[in-house]
């Protein structure tokens, strides 16, 4: 094989690894689901760094948006406009926490899980919470620890 023909394999591949292994996914947030009223299904979401995530507002009245400090060191937050799908690729290993502005204190909150979730689970775990947010997310890490 000539090294023309091994540089242009070698470009096909490197190219296909990088598009095979993004996937996207959805979470949808609704008014009522398998956990009960207020939720983001899933819950909780394990995905891969680079993977896209669609939140979409199936239901009226909800965003979704990272929280202060439930966010690995380096990674952008995002706020998305109530009633409007937001998409994010996350990029960073770690634990990311997401909620329903208008519907936190009702326990509207998520947990994505990028890659390895020991980069900043304990950090994102100790974020003090309020309400039923505080009962919802001592359960999802809960999950995330077995």
């Amino acid at each position: 094989m000539s090294l023309r023909s091994v540089l242009i394999l070698a470009t096909f591949a490197l190219l296909s690894i990088g598009t095979a292994q993004a996937a996207e996914h959805e979470v949808k947030m609704l008014n009522k689901g398998e956990r009960g009223v207020m939720v983001f299904e899933p819950a909780v979401l394990q995905v891969a760094p680079g993977d896209t995530v669609h939140f979409v507002p199936t239901d009226k009245s909800h965003n979704a948006e990272s929280i202060e400090g439930m966010l690995p060191e380096g990674a952008q937050p995002f706020v998305g406009k109530i009633n409007e799908a937001i998409t994010i690729t996350f990029a960073q290993d770690g634990v990311y926490g997401i909620k329903c502005k208008p519907h936190y204190a009702m326990g509207m909150v998520a947990l994505v899980v990028v890659g390895d979730p020991k980069v900043n689970f304990e950090d994102a775990r100790a974020v003090p919470q309020k309400g039923k947010a505080k009962k919802v997310f001592e359960e999802l890490f809960g999950e995330l620890a077995h």
